[in-house]
């Protein structure tokens, strides 16, 4: 490679130079040729001409010169180049190809149906996946949202949460029996402290050999994780004692046992981040690369014919985000709090209004209503809405007594008057017909035990709580359980302005577009910036347009 001098005496790095004929200095058509991704482009910066556009003038043309062709006036040196660099080029391609999706990215799963069916089908249908939140619903609920999906999607790209559920096992087995029974072929696992019969059995159930006598892995598992010891129980192969335990019981063949001994658990670990909902509120940017790191070392441990992938989740809302975690060398990104303010979402108008105009600083912790009991708590908003200070008041109150019996007069007065509005008898009643419906064995194991009572009366407001968020129920709009994270308070930030800033406009598939094409965007500025070129200010971040 040649280098020369251009005309403002500065080194030119490249073999090239372009006709005065095809350069552009207008603002309009840099903006334009920087768009598109699929043609490469070269830059020159001729100082004095156009302001506007920093002196800088763009082709997607070029010649090749060598150090002794004579450089004229009607030709100018490159001082910046980048390549066709199009979507295509961010990620792991075995994640489009497994999934059979257009881009390294899926919509991750919002429990209680907030990923909707018409969420999983509208990005199915523009070659996105995207995870049903399966958790928190009956199983007839979920296995209605099965058949209308598998209806829409005959063939993909989908995928159903299955949420570890430690205090009611009973739902996780439904659902694995719900998912085996209609051929569901990927899952999304989320909130696993530990694996389970139940998500063991998922995966080796899906495995056969072709005609090469090559396993076939027919049941994907994408594990959300923010933990490495949680990470290597889905990096590894299945824990043998489980696969025994599921031959003896007649769930797996013999082979399918010897079949798992040889994959991983799960075919994508996303490293979960600083998400809304359940989150152990870690930085990505230590996150990632451990995991990353974690990856390499049980890949070169196990061989595994296909190599591990780990992509990146939470935190996620804007171009600049995405590109970053790529660049740390994530496969796949996975977004979520975003999605929830789209018109295909299962949250109410009221919900969706409030989460658009969060700001990142919006958000705290209050307990979660799975895992009550254990003091897992989970990350929602707080602006608008009481829900995270009552949910936090009932936590003191159950650690602090050891039974309904033995609260305080009037702090139980408090409590039926301004969060349950009903005296807790009844509540009681209610709560015994929802488990039984649920699962009932946790209101046999309340009976003989006053402090599980509690917990399971408390659990009813924080359970419902976010069923009101959903349905938009009237009245308790100050109670509403909105999981969020602050990548929605970034999103709304980087929306501001654009068409995306009217929440009734915001479709799930343009999101995805915006934050994929946006970082492609991004990669290509940040390249060409760094070859030394000064790029006019509102040409460095991709705005969202119709």
């Amino acid at each position: 490679m040649s280098i020369q001098l251009d005309n403002n005496n500065k080194l030119s790095p490249w073999p090239w130079q372009v006709r005065k004929s095809d350069l552009s200095f207008e603002i309009t058509e840099l903006k334009k040729v920087l768009k598109d991704l699929n043609q490469p482009c070269y830059l020159v910066s001729r100082a004095g001409v156009n302001r506007s556009s920093n002196g800088l003038g763009i082709s997607q043309q070029a010649q090749v010169v060598s150090s002794n062709d004579k450089t004229n006036d009607d030709e100018f040196p490159v001082s910046a180049y980048a390549p066709a660099l199009g979507t295509e080029s961010l990620g792991d391609n075995n994640f489009r190809r497994v999934h059979g999706v257009k881009y390294a990215y899926y919509a991750g799963a919002m429990a209680n149906g907030i990923s909707s069916e018409e969420l999983v089908i509208a990005l199915g249908k523009a070659g996105i996946l995207c995870s049903f939140g399966a958790a928190g619903l009956v199983p007839s609920r979920v296995e209605s949202a099965i058949k209308r999906i598998q209806a829409e999607l005959p063939n993909g790209p989908y995928a159903f949460n299955l949420i570890h559920s430690p205090s009611e096992p009973a739902l996780e087995r439904g659902s694995v029996e719900l998912f085996l029974k209609h051929k569901v072929r990927t899952v999304e696992a989320s909130a696993f402290l530990k694996l389970t019969p139940q998500i063991v059995y998922y995966r080796a159930a899906g495995l056969s050999r072709d005609a090469n006598n090559e396993i076939q892995i027919y049941n994907k598992v994408i594990a959300k994780v923010s933990r490495t010891e949680v990470a290597k129980h889905f990096m590894a192969p299945a824990p043998e004692k489980m696969l025994i335990k599921l031959v003896e019981q007649g769930l797996i063949s013999q082979d399918q046992m010897h079949m798992a001994l040889q994959v991983p658990m799960a075919d994508d670990i996303t490293a979960e981040a600083d998400s809304g909902g359940h989150t152990d509120n870690r930085p990505l940017v230590t996150l990632l690369p451990t995991l990353l790191a974690l990856k390499d070392q049980l890949q070169a441990q196990y061989q595994y014919a296909v190599p591990l992938r780990v992509g990146a989740g939470g935190g996620i809302g804007t171009p600049d985000a995405a590109l970053a975690a790529f660049t740390m060398g994530a496969a796949y990104i996975v977004t979520g709090s975003i999605n929830q303010t789209c018109v295909e979402a299962g949250a109410s108008e009221h919900t969706r209004k409030l989460l658009s105009t969060t700001e990142m600083a919006d958000v705290t912790m209050a307990p979660a209503a799975d895992m009550f009991e254990m003091g897992v708590k989970l990350q929602v908003v707080k602006r608008g809405t009481l829900f995270p200070m009552r949910a936090n008041k009932l936590y003191e109150i159950y650690t602090r007594y050891d039974s309904i019996e033995t609260i305080p007069a009037d702090e139980k007065l408090k409590l039926e008057q301004q969060v349950f509005r009903a005296p807790l008898e009844e509540i009681w009643a209610g709560t015994v017909t929802h488990f039984n419906e649920r699962d009932p064995k946790q209101i046999e194991r309340a009976l003989d035990n006053p402090k599980r009572k509690m917990a399971l009366i408390f659990r009813w407001y924080l359970g419902l709580s976010s069923r009101w968020s959903n349905i938009g129920e009237a009245g308790r709009e100050m109670d509403y359980q909105i999981w969020a994270g602050p990548a929605l308070g970034a999103f709304n930030a980087w929306a501001k302005g654009s068409y995306l800033d009217d929440y009734k406009a915001r479709n799930a598939a343009d999101l995805a577009k915006h934050l994929m094409i946006g970082a492609a965007y991004q990669a290509r500025i940040n390249l060409l910036k760094s070859q030394g070129v000064a790029m006019p200010v509102e040409l460095q971040r991709w705005q969202p347009v119709l």
